[in-house]
């Protein structure tokens, strides 16, 4: 029997596709389909997996049109789970491909990179973070063996830049590029700058109220049809407060926090203040006070303000309790495993724990930044303290 995909008609030639990522706690990317008079536009793609392709594949012709006539894919950010099936896209379509510079640069950056070459970097990091040798020592072998692999060698290089604060040359829509670095120095989220066609008494249906289910169990017109396609599905009624919708990529999630870590580059030794850049992105997307947002994870939600004030109280309290935990000189590495994560430090994979000390990082980084914390003078690995 055929897998089912379920697939969500949102109004307004918006429809969104659960694509599997393996293996992972967060289950799908939710990658977007977007009517223009040129084609449908996918907003991501999805992870690089085969059952994530025929996921993809049956929800677009759920959605009334197939791979083969998507006119171009935008890319929120870099990572494998919305990047990482756009090269098959554009093989099966001839899509154009767009991406923010600073993440187009990641993407190059990787597809070239030597492999061994990376490791050394990751494990002169770790050092200076304080990691133990039992953690150092799989790097080292994977290294002196010669069989390092690096992910995202094969994602795809896009051919046009998505440039901050411009509309996107989409025929017969007002999508507005705005740049929300943090959780990756390119990450963008989109603005559907159009009335929101919601209807009954100014609500939207949740995620999952309005769904249709994959080719052959039941009919839907091409995407072809353009933007009244999609809204056709709904009786008119009053407009949803706020301004248009906002595709958020990981950037604003309802339940969720995106992962903050430092931004990696072997040549660029620049200091960087990702969650500096990740709070004021914040202000920026609850100063445009969308009807509605459209993440990539989870489900459509709205009042995006008070999302907004509840991730910056987030922000500011785990700063204060990495501050306390500061009283005392602690490397990254050890204050990463004082931190408090969704589970035990001992239960946090190997890979994992790589991503948590970048994200212990950023976090002093910013509390350095804000005078609050210093290093100590003379440690080695480096300390923080608590100022």
């Amino acid at each position: 029997m055929a897998q089912v995909t379920r697939v969500t008609d949102h109004g307004g030639g918006v429809w969104s596709i659960p694509v599997p990522i393996p293996d992972n706690p967060l289950g799908h990317t939710l990658v977007h389909l977007l009517d223009t008079d040129r084609g449908p536009v996918l907003i991501d793609t999805g992870w690089d997996d085969p059952t994530a392709w025929d996921t993809l594949t049956a929800g677009l012709a759920a959605c009334g049109t197939s791979v083969s006539d998507v006119h171009g894919v935008l890319i929120t950010h870099h990572h494998p789970d919305h990047h990482g099936l756009s090269a098959q896209v554009r093989e099966a379509s001839g899509a154009w491909i767009a991406m923010h510079a600073a993440d187009a640069q990641i993407v190059r950056r990787t597809r070239e990179a030597d492999p061994a070459s990376w490791l050394e970097y990751l494990e002169e990091k770790l050092t200076a973070a304080g990691a133990p040798e039992e953690h150092l020592a799989p790097l080292r072998a994977t290294r002196a063996s010669g069989r390092a692999g690096l992910p995202g060698r094969r994602a795809a290089l896009p051919d046009r830049e998505i440039v901050p604060g411009e509309l996107l040359d989409l025929a017969g829509r007002r999508l507005r590029a705005i740049w929300t670095p943090g959780h990756t120095p390119g990450h963008v989220c989109l603005h559907l700058e159009e009335a929101h066609p919601a209807t009954g008494k100014g609500a939207h249906p949740a995620a999952g109220e309005d769904t249709h289910p994959a080719a052959g169990e039941g009919a839907h017109p091409t995407a072809g049809e353009g933007a009244d396609r999609a809204a056709g599905h709904r009786m008119p009624g009053p407009r949803m407060p706020g301004h248009g919708r906002l595709f958020s990529g990981d950037h604003l999630l309802p339940e969720i926090t995106p992962h903050i870590g430092l931004y990696e580059d072997p040549d660029d030794a620049t200091v960087t203040d990702p969650l500096g850049d990740y709070l004021d992105s914040l202000e920026r997307v609850a100063a445009l006070a969308p009807a509605e947002v459209l993440p990539a994870h989870q489900y459509a939600f709205t009042d995006a303000p008070a999302r907004v004030r509840a991730l910056l109280r987030h922000h500011e309290e785990r700063l204060a309790g990495l501050l306390a935990l500061l009283a005392t000189p602690l490397t990254p590495w050890r204050l990463a495993e004082a931190m408090e994560w969704n589970r035990p430090w001992e239960l946090i994979p190997y890979g994992s724990r790589n991503i948590a000390v970048s994200e212990a990082e950023a976090h002093v980084r910013r509390l350095v930044k804000l005078g609050r914390a210093e290093a100590v003078p003379g440690s080695d690995p480096v300390m923080y303290q608590a100022i």
